[in-house]
């Protein structure tokens, strides 16, 4: 059974979920997924459905895919309302050799990231996906996030919440995000642990 089989995609419509795990645990290939189902099964027109990926690029370390795209996995994500902001998402502790570049990786993706989520708060739709939250939640405001998220009616989206990627000048960081994690799990209607 795979783990698209596992879970009642419909049951998702109209609530807030957030899907949270370990890396390689298919938190970006079940929110693909989802957004596959609502356009090829509920029929939902797809410029309805906005989509912030915040992912870095796939990449294997040590033999485990980190990051990707929705689009990787999904046979539909492209005709999306898909909200894009100029510069590439940088894997911040993986791309860093020291304190400050973790930062300044951070500071790169906040930027991108809090663009994109305003222009979607400018325009928003009645169904958001969000690919890898905690990119944001590094530095973002997480009631600035749990606001937008509140005014759509179905929300999906999927962040990191675990110990593979780490670093020791990252401890700080990984720490963070997991507490900004844990927010969200305590304010959002389903929360699903994927590993």
């Amino acid at each position: 059974m795979t783990l698209k089989n596992k879970f009642n995609l419909e049951n998702w419509i109209g609530i807030h979920t957030l899907i949270y795990g370990e890396t390689y645990t298919q938190k970006t290939y079940l929110t693909a997924k989802f957004v596959d189902y609502l356009i090829e099964i509920r029929n939902i027109k797809p410029k309805e459905i906005s989509i912030l990926d915040f992912a870095p690029e796939m990449i294997f370390i040590d033999n485990l895919k980190i990051g990707g795209k929705i689009a990787d996995f999904s046979d539909y994500s492209s005709k999306c309302r898909i909200i894009e902001s100029n510069g590439e998402i940088i894997a911040p502790r993986l791309k860093a050799c020291n304190k400050r570049e973790l930062y300044e990786n951070i500071c790169h993706n906040y930027k991108i990231t809090s663009k994109s989520l305003k222009i979607f708060n400018e325009n928003p739709t009645k169904l958001l996906i969000m690919n890898d939250i905690s990119i944001y939640l590094h530095l973002g405001d997480k009631n600035y996030l749990l606001n937008t998220i509140q005014k759509v009616n179905t929300f999906l989206g999927n962040s990191y919440y675990g110990s593979t990627i780490k670093t020791g000048f990252g401890c700080l960081l990984s720490l963070k995000e997991k507490k900004r994690v844990e927010f969200l799990i305590k304010n959002l209607d389903n929360s699903i642990l994927t590993g």
